[in-house]
């Protein structure tokens, strides 16, 4: 199946400073861009991968420094602990969606196809695009889509969905994005169906919850000098990374310890987020909205 290039895939590996024999994480398998890097630099080494998404079996490699293993990124320590794994050197989580599920029309995850209103990574799990559209309140509505697309018309996107599943209901793409595609001047619209459905996929996957989760084990697994390198497509997704980071916990204050010392166990590789250069960008456009963030971990706080 199709995946998308690794967007900064050098950058992302060199983040890690791969210790041949030791242990690392890859929390977004997709097409195994990543893990087949950092598997060609291990000696003694084992990598563990994962992905939700049952198609990434596909891709599985076979090596016996790897497994893979089908689950939320969010269950990492649960089954680490079942490898018997209490340390790692490091994870590398790339957020991005991938091309493979945006492509394939029947997930519901695209725009620019007509597909069923699915948006499930997991395809297994109960919730998907369709029960959210028709069976949410007009005020969860539109708490989602300001507080998940940042869109400030959140109000008119809920009332032109509850205006329309009133006449029938909104099984496809298509047809959402017929509901609410003028409610912007034509040039703004890509970008708004993006964030609309963007929204919408997030709640399905629960994938803020997801994250933090996944963030606090990795700081918790990480040995002291271990990396944490985390590529990211939207400020949400960013925000969380960058607070646990600097503040030591996802929201925008310092927690301070009783002699005033800031209460965090990690520091910042790079100080300035990495982005992607103009020549990739213009080679792979998801570049365009990479952030990438490396941290290592300095105590066991």
């Amino acid at each position: 199946m199709e995946y998308h290039s690794p967007v900064l895939l050098e950058e992302c590996i060199n983040g890690l400073s791969i210790n041949p024999d030791g242990i690392y994480i890859d929390a977004t398998f997709g097409g195994g861009g990543h893990s087949k890097l950092i598997l060609s630099k291990l000696r003694n080494g084992k990598l563990f991968a994962f992905d939700q998404d049952l198609n990434s079996i596909d891709n599985e490699l076979n090596s016996p420094k790897f497994k893979l293993i089908n689950a939320n990124f969010r269950f990492i320590k649960n089954f680490l602990k079942m490898e018997g794994v209490e340390k790692i050197d490091g994870i590398l989580a790339d957020l991005g969606i991938s091309s493979h599920q945006i492509d394939v029309p029947s997930r519901g995850f695209s725009t620019r196809f007509n597909g069923d209103l699915d948006m499930r990574m997991n395809v297994n799990s109960y919730l998907t695009a369709k029960d959210v559209v028709n069976n949410y309140s007009e005020e969860n509505l539109s708490n989602l889509f300001f507080s998940y697309g940042e869109l400030r018309n959140s109000k008119k996107i809920s009332s032109a969905i509850i205006d329309a599943r009133k006449s029938a209901e909104i099984t496809t793409t298509s047809e959402l994005v017929y509901v609410v595609e003028n409610l912007v001047p034509e040039k703004h619209r890509n970008k708004f169906l993006s964030k609309v459905f963007q929204s919408i996929r997030i709640e399905v996957n629960d994938e803020m919850s997801s994250l933090e989760e996944m963030l606090l084990s990795a700081q918790e697994l990480l040995k002291v000098n271990g990396r944490l390198v985390v590529l990211s497509y939207h400020s949400l997704e960013d925000r969380l990374v960058k607070n646990l980071i600097r503040k030591g916990n996802f929201s925008s204050e310092v927690q301070k310890d009783f002699f005033g010392n800031p209460i965090r166990s990690l520091k910042e590789i790079n100080k300035k987020v990495i982005v992607a250069s103009a020549s990739e960008i213009r080679i792979n456009s998801r570049a365009r909205s990479a952030k990438l963030r490396i941290a290592s971990k300095i105590n066991d706080n």
